[in-house]
């Protein structure tokens, strides 16, 4: 007889729940000893980390809310002249305790600044009060005080600066070469300040073309000589800091539509080539319903969200740039440092249960397909934040990221557990020498039973509140369980994530759920 758990509440002591799960085979079970798990690789102590978008840090237009956007009206322009796609935003106070808070329970994490407004923004390195308009050669304006508030919250939460710099036209030299002007006034500020840039990539994503402010002509010849002035000042303003690149987005059938002349091959065989330190590339399976209104268009539904295809679409856009990598910087770690379920603001689930499968998932392919380094696309704005954007309330995706980050280790294993519609990964336990952890993602309707050959603690994810009946219901409504208890803030404080110990023996993992074994003294002494 198999137990069925989540967490800590015991839903059947006999096999009555199983039985009403179609196709539950009461003879059928998987076979786990964490002995068996073979090493592959290792990931970044900062392997899970974030963004923070540079519009977020000076106020500007980003993605509008879906409940202030009109559906009737056409959103073929993605300029932000279109008002029903975008929202003004104020500066974010990165000093709120709360923030804070819920950025330092993260651990350790790069935080990258950056995004499209930092490829043409004017560092005004002085105390004034803030241009109303930017000098021309620039769109955007980043005050003293704003920087500041950058470091002081990198500082404050214990984290690693990320950031790319300005491009546009105001950057330039005569013969249209990129400078570092406002590069090197950045660096002096920050290093003024007891900051330090951890890494950075030149621009954010140069085969954007379109929306990148490079000036008009703007080729991979152009990239390649620019690239080489910024490689020049990376090695002797701050030798220290990684060179990340080139950061293209939409490739290797990510985002089908789209077109753009430039593309990553064209950009590192140009003349002279460029070099980084890290390769690194943007990710997203899909534009979101605000600029796609159907697959066609390259947008994606809810009802895909938690389909094999869907979850496993990151590990072929992975093997597309690491073999470009493999190509051009051979030694070169891989590093995602821009993702989330989909461009243009993510959609509406992703603030819900249905897109931690997607978010948990990637985490676990990617670090077993060599990428070193994730970071999430963003803390706190827009759908696809961690955090809602205007109360700093945690969403399921956060509270998933807290509870990888307390137990995902940075050593990767193979566990060799092949199930039909689950998707299994294994690391080390955070902290320990001995033990291991396995994570079960089940985003299917179907109960699957495991028989484990070690005792341990098992951390259970779910829907909440989880109806046995049809847990699938409750996905969409923000909320999400561990172990059966539902997780949000109690008083301004995040509630313990606690484990329900484990015996050994025969455990059906729930359906819609995710779940985390940990073996505490999986290995032979």
């Amino acid at each position: 007889m198999a137990k069925t758990l989540l967490g800590a509440s015991l839903l059947a002591n006999d096999d009555t729940m199983e039985k009403s799960f179609a196709g539950w085979d009461p003879k059928s079970s998987v076979s786990v000893n964490p002995k068996s798990f073979i090493y592959l690789t290792s990931v970044d102590k900062c392997y899970l980390s974030y963004n923070i978008e540079m519009v977020e840090v000076v106020g500007g237009k980003f993605w509008a809310p879906y409940k202030d956007i009109d559906s009737k009206k056409s959103n073929e322009n993605l300029s932000h002249d279109n008002s029903n796609l975008y929202k003004a935003l104020k500066p974010l106070d990165l000093s709120d305790k709360k923030l804070r808070m819920l950025a330092s329970a993260l651990g350790s994490a790069y935080v990258r600044v950056s995004g499209t407004w930092a490829n043409s923004i004017y560092f005004q390195d002085d105390d004034k009060p803030k241009l109303k308009k930017a000098p021309k050669g620039f769109e955007n304006v980043l005050t003293r005080k704003e920087w500041k508030g950058v470091i002081d919250f990198i500082k404050a939460v214990d984290a690693k600066l990320v950031t790319s710099f300005a491009i546009s036209s105001g950057t330039r030299n005569k013969d249209g070469i990129w400078t570092p002007k406002e590069a090197t006034k950045i660096a002096n500020y920050t290093h003024k300040l007891g900051g330090h840039i951890a890494a950075a990539e030149l621009f954010n994503e140069p085969n954007l073309l379109e929306v990148s402010a490079a000036p008009k002509g703007y080729n991979a010849s152009s990239f390649a000589k620019d690239v080489a002035v910024f490689t020049k000042f990376a090695r002797e303003k701050i030798p220290s800091m990684l060179t990340l690149g080139p950061g293209c987005v939409g490739e290797g059938g990510a985002l089908p539509m789209v077109k753009s002349a430039l593309n990553t091959e064209m950009l590192l065989s140009a003349t002279p080539t460029p070099k980084f330190d890290v390769f690194s590339y943007h990710y997203y399976g899909a534009v979101s319903k605000r600029c796609a209104k159907s697959p066609k268009e390259g947008g994606t539904t809810l009802e895909d969200a938690l389909s094999l295809e869907w979850l496993d679409k990151t590990d072929g856009v992975a093997e597309f740039y690491k073999n470009l990598r493999d190509k051009y910087l051979p030694k070169a770690p891989l590093w995602i440092s821009e993702t989330a379920d989909s461009a243009c603001g993510g959609n509406p689930w992703a603030a819900t249960f249905f897109d931690t499968f997607r978010f948990l998932n990637q985490l676990g392919s990617l670090a077993k397909s060599g990428v070193k380094v994730v970071m999430h696309n963003t803390l706190c704005a827009s759908e696809y934040g961690l955090l809602d954007g205007e109360t700093y309330e945690p969403k399921p995706n956060y509270y998933a990221a807290l509870l990888w980050q307390k137990l995902m280790g940075e050593e990767v294993y193979e566990t060799n557990l092949k199930v039909k519609g689950l998707r299994i990964y294994a690391h080390s336990l955070k902290g320990s020498k001995k033990g291991k952890v396995l994570m079960v993602i089940n985003p299917t309707s179907s109960l699957h039973t495991f028989d484990f050959k070690t005792s341990g603690m098992i951390y259970v994810l779910a829907p909440s509140p989880y109806h046995s009946d049809n847990p699938y219901k409750t996905m969409s409504n923000g909320e999400v369980s561990l172990n059966g208890v539902p997780l949000m803030l109690k008083d301004e404080k995040l509630p313990e994530l606690n484990g329900t110990p484990l015996k050994a023996g025969r455990i059906s993992m729930l359906p819609y759920a995710i779940s985390f074994v940990v073996f505490e003294d999986s290995l032979d002494s």
